[in-house]
């Protein structure tokens, strides 16, 4: 992949191995901005700080960003699920890197600028960032390649109420914003990421890495796996941001696909937070949503293991 990218994600566990497959398989991160979801914004730039210093990749700006969502205040970490610090109760130190002066938002208009028309984005969290930015710059889609997005539940159930995928659902509002402005929209939602998993035996694999990076990622592993042996037969972990990873990068075969526009419900109620896609608007762009890929762990284990790292 030669394009640069522009991320945006809360990191968590899932956010922390999605950064590994995005730095071994040569990305051009550009930037990397922050945003409140499975931790807050500025603990999420710590924990990419953190796994940018482990990686030699201090190189890297992170901007924080907001940390409310566009309605109503952030609700807290998914400690359940990534721990109360985002990286499964390990303990962070205080990068030596800091977090740039600008804001996300900022960080990605300029980038936007200074790599019109070849810029990626790819966003793993909720999208209040993204739609803050077309709120100050409505003509930012004109300068950005694609945009690929990990959320939503378009056929399937969702994961954080019946209906709804958690990165949509913290902030609706932001992705109906994001999904109404005329740009490509590739959406990997949870019709594709519940059906690929990374085993305890993968996860080990990689904690017996001698790159420090990896070793980190598969000792926060530990308690997603804890928390996904309650969802599987087996103990065995969704793969929900790197695979996401995997489809921006187009280092994974995608064979099922569905085209639409895709909307967001916004009021509140048990439908806050839906993604409907095939919305019969006919003003509304036409995305793509992933429901099918090869599978992702092994693509996961290839170009981790093309580093020499697992």
């Amino acid at each position: 992949m030669t394009a640069p990218l522009y991320l945006d994600c809360d990191t968590g566990i899932d956010d922390a191995l999605a950064i590994a497959v995005l730095l071994r398989a040569g990305a051009d991160l550009a930037g990397i901005g922050t945003v409140s979801g499975n931790v807050s914004s500025a603990v999420a730039a710590r924990n990419t700080l953190h796994l940018l210093e482990l990686a030699g990749r201090t190189d890297i700006p992170v901007a924080i960003g907001r940390h409310d969502p566009l309605s109503g205040r952030f609700g807290g970490a998914a400690a359940d699920v990534h721990g109360s610090e985002g990286l499964g109760g390990l303990v962070v130190p205080e990068p030596l890197a800091q977090p740039v002066a600008s804001t996300a938002v900022e960080l990605l208009l300029e980038l936007s600028h200074r790599h019109a028309g070849e810029l990626d984005i790819l966003a793993i969290g909720p999208l209040t960032n993204l739609a803050e930015a077309l709120a100050v710059d409505p003509t930012l889609p004109e300068r950005i390649r694609r945009v690929t997005i990990m959320g939503g539940a378009v056929e399937v159930p969702g994961n954080i109420t019946p209906i709804a995928e958690a990165n949509i659902f913290n902030d609706p509002e932001a992705a109906e914003i994001v999904f109404a402005a005329p740009w490509t929209i590739t959406l990997v939602p949870l019709d594709v990421t519940m059906d690929h998993v990374i085993t305890a035996e993968e996860v080990e694999r990689l904690a017996a890495s001698d790159d420090p990076l990896l070793h980190a990622v598969a000792l926060a592993f530990e308690l997603y796996l804890d928390f996904y042996a309650g969802v599987f037969e087996s103990r065995s972990a969704a793969l929900h941001d790197p695979l996401a990873a995997l489809v921006a990068m187009e280092l994974l075969p995608v064979t099922g696909r569905l085209e639409g526009p895709i909307t967001v419900e916004t009021a509140a109620g048990a439908e806050r937070g839906r993604t409907v896609r095939g919305s019969g608007q006919s003003d509304r762009p036409v995305h793509t949503a992933v429901v099918a890929t090869e599978p992702a762990a092994a693509a996961i284990l290839t170009v981790l293991g093309r580093s020499g790292a697992a």
